[in-house]
């Protein structure tokens, strides 16, 4: 059946969406201060309490390739250990600026960090995360590469991901069933999975239904992954040969949302990367909204600011923003807004916008951009 009206594909009536816009501002219609961005994005997040203490521990200690590299762990106060990967330039015992580098989405909630920087044998802890890095990241293990320019980088699993992710046999039953269902008709078309591909899956689905139980605990999916961000910043900070004062957040798609939400709170990182993760909100109405995460997508976001708004929260804190021409999951126009909107709240600050002809990615040419900035914005 045909679907009448501007939103009719976004799984509301009709109307409300202008009725919420008469109700309160929305999408920054109020054009809040960065400073009110921060105050109403950690409420709409719900921010958890931090522990008093870490506990970080040193796990396994390796040197490959021009790499040495640590496994760390710590208690981020509930559920299991999260695990870490510090990555240094070999034999460098000078402190360096360090870099939080946030690991995508990317549809693989198995693996985190894995996807990208492999561990003391240099090869990735599973073929689908070659995949992963054909398809987003050039081939490379990103921040490898990112460590090898003189950098302190530290990768972690956010909650739902990798050391994080959720056991299958704790998942919800409602999503339990449509992953059975799912597995059912793979089944019948022949398709094998090996417990990977299985797993996600089951975590598909689960998405959705542990996002509802954590909103009725007040908190979110977004802020439950953005407070272990800014504990894994903490961590990255507190460890021997980091330079605190000059610390970086970076990271693609989710990675690049988990990077300008951590600044936004407060993260006091000195320079911010967000790559193919920036539009504007009412632009993503209705085609592109159900195309991203619980990452970006929180409750009552609109209510925060427009998303530009959170990304451009720390001005004038320096900001590159990597905007991909053909990225299909946001509309041409809502990144064309999104620039002039982050470029207004920083006037002549230190805002970089830069629009490669590529897709959804953080391809090579951008990694040489990001990598070159970061070093002269040191």
């Amino acid at each position: 059946m045909e679907r009448s009206g501007t939103h009719g594909c976004l799984g509301v009536p009709d109307g409300l969406v202008e009725l919420a816009a008469r109700s309160w501002p929305l999408f920054g219609d109020d054009d809040p201060s960065g400073e009110e961005v921060s105050r109403r994005l950690r409420a709409v997040l719900g921010l958890l309490d931090p522990p008093d203490d870490l506990d970080v521990r040193v796990e396994a200690e390796w040197s490959r390739d021009g790499l040495d590299g640590t496994e760390l762990s710590w208690d981020a106060g509930f559920g299991p250990r999260v695990a870490g990967r510090l990555l240094r330039p070999a034999a460098e015992r000078s402190a360096l600026p360090g870099a939080l580098h946030l690991h995508c989405h990317g549809g693989l909630k198995r693996f985190g960090l894995d996807k990208l920087a492999d561990g003391a044998d240099g090869r990735p802890a599973h073929p689908v995360l070659q995949r992963v890095r054909d398809d987003l990241y050039a081939g490379r293990p990103v921040a490898e590469d990112l460590a090898r320019t003189g950098r302190a980088v530290l990768v972690h699993d956010a909650y739902g991901w990798g050391s994080r992710r959720l056991p299958v046999e704790g998942m919800p039953a409602r999503s339990e069933h449509v992953a059975a269902l799912d597995l059912a008709a793979r089944s019948a078309r022949g398709e094998v999975l090996d417990e990977v591909a299985e797993y996600d899956v089951h975590a598909g689905p689960a998405e959705d239904a542990v996002a509802k139980a954590l909103g009725v605990l007040g908190t979110s999916w977004a802020g439950v992954v953005a407070r272990e961000d800014l504990l894994a910043h903490r961590v990255l900070t507190g460890l021997p040969g980091v330079d605190a004062d000059r610390t970086a957040l970076i990271g693609l798609s989710g990675g690049g949302a988990r990077a300008a939400v951590a600044s936004a709170l407060g993260a006091p990182a000195t320079a911010v990367v967000v790559t193919c993760m920036a539009s504007t909100l009412r632009e993503l109405l209705p085609q592109h909204l159900h195309g991203h995460s619980w990452a970006l997508v929180s409750p009552g976001l609109g209510r925060v600011g427009d998303w530009p708004d959170v990304v451009a929260a720390a001005a004038p804190r320096p900001l590159l923003v990597q905007f991909g021409t053909r990225d299909e999951l946001f509309p041409a126009e809502g990144v064309r807004r999104a620039d002039e909107r982050i470029r207004a709240r920083y006037g002549d600050g230190p805002y970089t916008g830069s629009r490669h002809e590529a897709g959804h990615v953080f391809d090579a040419a951008m990694q040489r951009e990001a990598f070159a900035w970061l070093d002269e914005v040191g």
